[in-house]
């Protein structure tokens, strides 16, 4: 069960690392936001995993954990986006230029 477990932890970082990199490349807020939620979600719900595989004793801990971060972690990014938006920051656009090729009429 060790490599189960390393498994899960080197998946867990992988996603802990693509959540961080999402928050430096995103263009905006509400796209930060849902880049830390979803992929840092993940990625501390694979840790925990890999944990529970390397010290099973500690699963019902590792549970009431994971439980905790799969409803905080919605309902918090959910009331920043709401804060955000009353605050007046509006989301991204892509350029006019860029969101679709001209057609040519003829």
């Amino acid at each position: 069960m060790r490599w189960v477990g390393d498994v899960f932890l080197l998946i867990g970082a992988a996603f802990s690392f693509l959540g961080a990199l999402g928050l430096v490349r995103m263009p905006d807020v509400f796209n930060r936001i849902q880049t830390g939620t979803k992929a840092v979600t993940l990625g501390a719900l694979s840790f925990l995993l890999g944990i529970g595989f390397l010290h099973p004793e500690w699963w019902t801990k590792l549970v009431c954990i994971g439980g905790f971060i799969l409803v905080t972690s919605p309902v918090s990014s959910s009331a920043l986006a709401r804060a955000f938006l009353i605050a007046g920051v509006r989301p991204w656009r892509a350029p006019e230029d860029r969101e679709a090729p001209a057609r040519e009429e003829g």
